[in-house]
C-alpha cells in the first residue's frame, strides 16, 4: 500500500524531546506511524505523513507534543490552489 503524503513541510506537528519520558503514546495512537521510540524518546520519522489528527497530543501526559487537529493545512493549500485563492501561510 502507498503512504498517504501531505505537502511537505506544512504538518503543525510540533514535539518538544525536552518534555518526553517515552512512554510510547504517541506511537500506540498515530494511525500514520510518524512517531518511533528510541534510546528512551520519541522520534519524529517523517513528518510529511502526519494528517494532523492530533491523537499524539491528546494522549501524550506530558504535553511533549502539539498539533493543530482538523483538516490540517496541507488540506488549506490544496483548496487555495484549486480554487484560485490565496494561498495561506502555515506558520
Amino acid at each position: 500500500m502507498r503512504e498517504h503524503r501531505h505537502l511537505r513541510n506544512v504538518a503543525t506537528l510540533a514535539y518538544n524531546p525536552d518534555l518526553c519520558t517515552g512512554c510510547g503514546m504517541c506511537g500506540e495512537v498515530c494511525p500514520h506511524a510518524v512517531f518511533s521510540i528510541e534510546d528512551k524518546k520519541a522520534r519524529v520519522g517523517d513528518r510529511d505523513l502526519c494528517m494532523e489528527c492530533g491523537a499524539c497530543a491528546k494522549n501524550c501526559p506530558f504535553a511533549a507534543i502539539s498539533v493543530r487537529p482538523g483538516v490540517g493545512c496541507a488540506w488549506a493549500i490544496l483548496i487555495s490552489e484549486i480554487k484560485g485563492r490565496e494561498v495561506p501561510a502555515c506558520g
